[in-house]
């Protein structure tokens, strides 16, 4: 059950795509939403505040600027009936959202993203890149306005080894919770190839004993697994894409770099990713 979200925002037209998203979630499930935003001050002055000094006239200028940015989104209709609580942190981005998650007992992380044309915006960047990489809790990175509730299908791919489980039971539960039927993929490329039978041995001795329904098994071959999972998404026009990384290595066989990171960049569906 997510009751507590957090939305980090850089006013974006892409973060406001992940609110709204966000306050969809939240009115389905009672949650909380905290909306964060990290104060990029001048160094000098982010010191002081970090250090608990009485704040300088600059920097109660930008809080005081920052504090109006949010009483106008918060203004916004598809906010109506939602708790929102406006956080500020004077951190560097990651150690921001990190902070918040563990303060605040964060169930989901819900992100804006330029995609394909490159992470660019203060969320928008490397650092978006960085929370999928290194988050524990799960991270939806939404690219333009979505009805979540409206997704059908809702692709994970998988390599179906047994440190996947928890990660694919997530993935199960938030289908489940916005109605979509879940299809699990596996994709195969020459560097990985897996014969037909040795595929369908493994995704059926990892699923055996899993509560799961509502849900399709598939082998997809492509030249790389990135392309397979965008391709696969693409063949059914699935709404969603989900997948587990260890960070930089990406789900164990896939060893084609930063597969969750990659994904996430170029898919033009929301992507959810879960850490192993």
């Amino acid at each position: 059950m997510i009751k507590n979200i957090l939305v980090p925002t850089d006013f974006s037209t892409q973060a406001e795509s992940a609110l709204k998203v966000a306050a969809q979630i939240a009115k389905k499930n009672d949650a909380k939403i905290y909306l964060l935003h990290i104060l990029d001050l001048p160094m000098h002055l982010s010191d002081l505040m970090s250090s608990g000094a009485t704040a300088a006239p600059e920097a109660i200028f930008f809080m005081k600027q920052t504090h109006k940015k949010f009483e106008e989104v918060m203004g916004q209709e598809y906010l109506k009936g939602v708790e929102i609580i406006e956080t500020v942190s004077f951190e560097d981005v990651l150690s921001g959202i990190i902070d918040s998650c563990k303060k605040n007992n964060v169930d989901i992380i819900i992100m804006g993203s330029h995609g394909s044309s490159g992470f660019e915006e203060l969320f928008i960047g490397s650092n978006a890149e960085k929370v999928v990489r290194t988050s524990k809790q799960p991270v939806l990175v939404i690219k333009e306005d979505c009805n979540i509730f409206g997704v059908n299908d809702f692709v994970y791919a998988t390599n179906f080894d047994n440190e996947d489980k928890p990660s694919l039971l997530a993935a199960h539960e938030f289908a489940k919770s916005i109605g979509a039927k879940l299809h699990l993929v596996w994709v195969n490329t020459a560097n990985g190839f897996k014969t037909t039978y040795e595929t369908e041995e493994k995704m059926n001795n990892m699923i055996s004993n899993l509560p799961i329904d509502n849900y399709s098994l598939n082998i997809y071959n492509d030249i790389t697994v990135e392309k397979g999972i965008l391709n696969f998404a693409g063949s059914l026009n699935a709404g969603m894409i989900g997948i587990s990384t260890h960070g930089r290595k990406g789900i164990s066989h896939f060893i084609n770099g930063s597969l969750g990171e990659d994904v996430v960049n170029h898919a033009k569906r929301p992507v959810l990713t879960f850490k192993i």
